[in-house]
């Protein structure tokens, strides 16, 4: 996992900070509240997954979903994405979300949604070039969020999901899914997804 700088705020929540590792922010660090199951995405697997996407982020709209530090989304939105959608339970990280895009002079081009992400999808309306999906382990989100996706057709047709799971978790069935790329580091199984129906009329 990415480096933690701990600290302590006024309301005795410990505060940590991720570093974003490319783009027009790289070298910056974000805070994020040590609240239980937010785990940032490491830096190894975020490099090698922004080396898959190279060239697909500028100009993208990007949903950062179960966004906890909003690092994936950030990532993003430093490589040039048009625009992002974050979506984040906790009001109060989503706050801390809220006030770094504000201090990265981006809070035109990103909203934060304070909701839960998979019944929230359906007020997106719209579509996103990237989809990223980390959920909290062990809590069985990921194919309720990925059967949504399909059904609101949020994802574009030439569009890119990835997804995360523990590593050694049961393997996953994916159906008008392709897998991409994958990477197993450290405790993380990861994977980058392109829609592809099985079925077409």
């Amino acid at each position: 996992m990415a480096t933690a700088r701990p600290t302590r705020s006024k309301t005795a929540k410990a505060v940590s900070t991720v570093r974003i590792i490319g783009g027009q922010w790289r070298g910056r660090r974000v805070p994020f509240l040590d609240l239980e199951h937010l785990r940032p995405t490491p830096d190894r697997v975020r490099e090698t997954l922004f080396n898959w996407l190279s060239g697909h982020c500028p100009g993208a709209h990007v949903l950062d979903a179960f966004a906890g530090s909003g690092v994936l989304g950030l990532e993003a939105l430093s490589r040039g994405a048009a625009h992002a959608v974050f979506i984040e339970q906790s009001a109060a990280m989503a706050a801390v979300l809220q006030t770094t895009l504000r201090e990265l002079n981006c809070a035109q081009s990103a909203r934060v949604r304070c909701a839960d992400a998979i019944r929230d999808l359906a007020e997106l309306q719209t579509s996103f070039d990237l989809i990223f999906c980390d959920p909290p382990y062990r809590q069985d989100l990921l194919e309720p969020f990925m059967q949504a996706v399909q059904d609101l057709a949020l994802l574009k047709p030439q569009g890119f999901l990835y997804v995360e799971q523990p590593k050694g978790a049961p393997p996953q069935s994916w159906p008008n899914f392709a897998v991409h790329r994958r990477l197993t580091a450290g405790q993380v199984d990861a994977f980058l997804l392109r829609w592809s129906p099985l079925n077409r009329d």
